[in-house]
């Protein structure tokens, strides 16, 4: 006897062309009624805060991200005066968020890139960010998106998990991800889209346990079944401000909308650097891109 997840699979494996994307805009509406406060989820008033607070949220959670920029930003608060830190000061500063050597070997090495060949300033184009040290697509995609209104696509783990549970792709690399998602909506959504999927996906679309009885778009996933069916037990896995225990108004991860007074940062460092990390240093998936991790962020 096939299981409710299995049900769910064979009813859109034979979906045309044309049926998933009427489909995958009708996702797209629902988490858009669903979140509509979603934004990006790192504090940052300008470019450069959001770039760094980008390579440093590789491996860890916003929260914690948003726990030592503080320090950082006050210490270092552009370009230039991040390239001329010590490495050693950088990392003792962000520590908390992990693989911090690597990841002050890279917001350094990015700072002197940005002082050096774009005059402290943080480029507006995809071609450019990601020449700078520890910034892949993905990075430059959450910049480009919400500093510079440059429509990007953000595939981080839980938007290619996502992906693959509503069948918008086959595949487990983040660039075919981003091709096959692209091909399914105008590209004046694709900011708002990323971070509508990915709050679900902290919020509802759990990695290990999906919380599939609460979740509005359950009549129109094909991984329904996969996590908890039971309302009220699902209710419970419900994260952030959807949580049962959160406050009047809730409370999520973080998140400042830039101060658009301040858009660019200006800085000077110390070459490329390489991370230690399983995945790239701006937190995009590199070639696999499931993973078995906790759904923690």
């Amino acid at each position: 006897m096939l299981s409710v997840a299995e049900k769910s699979r064979r009813r859109f494996l034979e979906e045309t062309p044309l049926g998933r994307t009427r489909r995958a805009r009708k996702i797209h509406r629902i988490l858009a009624d669903t979140y509509p406060t979603a934004h990006a989820e790192l504090d940052h008033r300008d470019a450069f805060e959001l770039l760094v607070a980008t390579v440093l949220s590789a491996q860890t959670t916003d929260v914690r991200v948003n726990s030592v920029t503080p320090a950082l930003f006050a210490a270092y608060p552009d370009a230039g005066a991040l390239a001329a830190a010590t490495r050693e000061d950088v990392e003792e500063i962000i520590r908390p968020t992990g693989f911090y050597r690597a990841k002050a070997r890279s917001i350094v090495g990015l700072a002197q890139s940005l002082v050096d060949e774009f005059g402290g300033e943080v480029p507006n184009s995809l071609e450019q960010l990601v020449t700078l040290p520890g910034v892949g697509r993905k990075t430059a995609n959450v910049v480009l998106g919400n500093v510079f209104d440059v429509p990007g696509l953000t595939i981080d783990t839980h938007f290619a998990r996502l992906a693959q549970r509503f069948l918008w792709t086959d595949s487990d690399t983040a660039d075919r991800i981003e091709k096959d998602v692209a091909a399914l909506f105008p590209r004046k959504d694709w900011t708002m889209l990323s971070h509508r999927v990915i709050w679900h996906g902290r919020r509802i679309c759990h990695a290990r346990t999906p919380a599939c009885g609460a979740c509005p778009i359950s009549a129109l996933c094909p991984a329904f079944g996969t996590g908890e069916l039971d309302e009220r037990k699902a209710r419970k896995l419900l994260r952030f401000e959807l949580a049962e225990d959160a406050g009047a108004g809730g409370k999520t991860d973080g998140g400042s909308r830039v101060d658009s007074g301040r858009a660019h940062g200006s800085t000077k460092a110390d070459g490329p650097a390489r991370t230690d990390a399983p995945t790239r240093a701006d937190g995009s998936v590199s070639g696999n891109a499931r993973t078995n991790e906790e759904d923690t962020r």
